[in-house]
């Protein structure tokens, strides 16, 4: 970094930065963020940018403005074209926690542009990140998976541990238990390597959801304990929700003095994060456990929670709820509420957190919910999907050609050509709208 800090061109200062982002904590980048401010006429997108992130990383509010900015300035200035900007673009909008809009706005401009391997990697692991957490969690998951491969492949081994630590909590909350344990592993030596701070917090938040998936509740409430602890979960905006799961768990598990503590003297969640218009409910219920009235207004207000990256939280406030009046002996509300939590969870193709649901709902009704369909679920007798052959299949569900499928996964037609043999066969369907009809 210091070489960056004595730069002259605030292109290198910023790429710099990109890197920094992906291993140090917030208050390593503020030399960056110094450094900078030199530049604050001449590149004022650039400097926006650095600014926002490192105070939303700090937890400042002015980030807000800083970031708003930054994207104006992307789009009056047209600047698509340059590919600097459009992963600062990308990387701006993930922290304003509007991963809904990475595909929309961005991803047709991915695809035009010619990047090396490092930078395509890091651009289509943030694309995966904002389709996996607005609850697109197959196309996500298919997409982390391609950027990992094209970070192994540059020996970008920081974008590849950035990449795998996501990757621990989208294959958790889909059921790819397995495959969620070797990447925590896989990340854990990589941060290690490293020497990530910034990974190790993901790294963290990834364990939880792994041991949530499991149905290990010890496990899950001291991960919550450290997390709470530490502060995660201010980049996501789940820093609240964190506290008030673990306050909900004291709460209905006769500790109210633990639980009322732990809300003490914490401001309201801010109503623009996923799931902030439930939160003043939540936090009602939370405070009032056994009260019944309160459950009802907390479910009456789950309906706004309707923007994409909230049918996760919704969900899991649904499995809550239901499940506290399972064990109450109140079944009626106990079935609509955890129906509602199975559905949601079917919907995104979270089917690790909807066996954990469903067993909850099978305790109050004696009926086990029917796995979710697997987009890509292999015939009986023919092998699962591989890694590869997942990645073609999205990419042609999505309507390329095999020629842009291969230019798009840096592979030939002929690959592409093998792998759809293979698709077709496992898969037992015919041609290409039936692909695109799985997805």
């Amino acid at each position: 970094m210091a070489e960056a800090l004595q730069a002259s061109d605030p292109r290198v200062l910023f790429q710099a930065f990109l890197m920094l982002s992906r291993n140090a904590a917030a208050r390593d980048l503020q030399p960056l963020v110094t450094a900078m401010a030199e530049f604050r006429d001449s590149e004022p997108f650039l400097f926006h940018v650095l600014t926002g992130v490192a105070l939303r990383r700090a937890g400042n509010p002015a980030a807000v403005t800083h970031l708003e900015t930054a994207l104006a300035l992307f789009q009056d200035q047209r600047l698509y074209g340059d590919p600097l900007a459009l992963e600062c673009a990308i990387f701006v909008t993930l922290t304003l926690i509007r991963p809904h809009e990475t595909r929309t706005k961005f991803a047709l401009y991915v695809d035009r542009l010619t990047f090396d391997p490092a930078s395509r990697a890091r651009l289509l692991a943030m694309i995966g990140l904002g389709d996996a957490w607005a609850g697109y969690l197959v196309r996500g998951q298919a997409e982390m998976l391609e950027a990992r491969d094209l970070a192994i492949a540059a020996g970008r081994s920081d974008v590849q541990a950035e990449v795998t630590s996501w990757l621990i909590k989208c294959e958790a909350l889909r059921g790819d238990l397995e495959a969620s344990a070797a990447h925590l592993a896989e990340a854990r030596a990589l941060a290690a390597r490293n020497g990530s701070e910034w990974v190790a917090g993901h790294i963290t938040e990834g364990s939880a959801a792994l041991h949530l998936a499991r149905g290990d509740t010890e496990a899950w409430v001291a991960m919550l304990e450290l997390m709470v602890a530490a502060g995660l979960g201010v980049d996501s905006g789940l820093v609240f929700e964190y506290r008030w799961e673990l306050a909900t768990h004291y709460a209905l598990h006769d500790d109210p003095a633990r639980a009322a503590a732990l809300m003490r003297g914490v401001p309201a969640a801010p109503v623009h994060l996923p799931g902030g218009a439930a939160m003043a409910a939540w936090r009602s219920w939370i405070e009032n456990p056994s009260d019944v009235p309160a459950m009802h207004e907390f479910e009456a207000v789950l309906p706004a929670l309707t923007q994409p990256a909230e049918r996760l939280p919704r969900a899991r406030m649904s499995w809550l709820l239901g499940a506290a009046h399972g064990r109450a002996g109140r079944r009626a509300p106990a079935v609509r509420l955890l129906e509602a939590a199975c559905a949601g969870y079917a919907s995104i193709g979270a089917g690790g957190m909807l066996a954990q649901a469903s067993a909850d709902l099978l305790a109050v009704t004696g009926r086990r919910v029917a796995p979710p369909p697997q987009p890509f679920a292999a015939k009986p007798g023919e092998a699962a999907l591989t890694g590869a052959e997942i990645r073609v299949a999205v990419a042609v569900a999505d309507g390329l050609s095999n020629r842009e499928a291969a230019e798009h996964l840096f592979v030939s037609v002929k690959t592409i050509e093998f792998h759809l043999g293979n698709i077709f066969r496992k898969l037992d369907i015919r041609n290409r709208t039936e692909l695109a009809r799985l997805l």
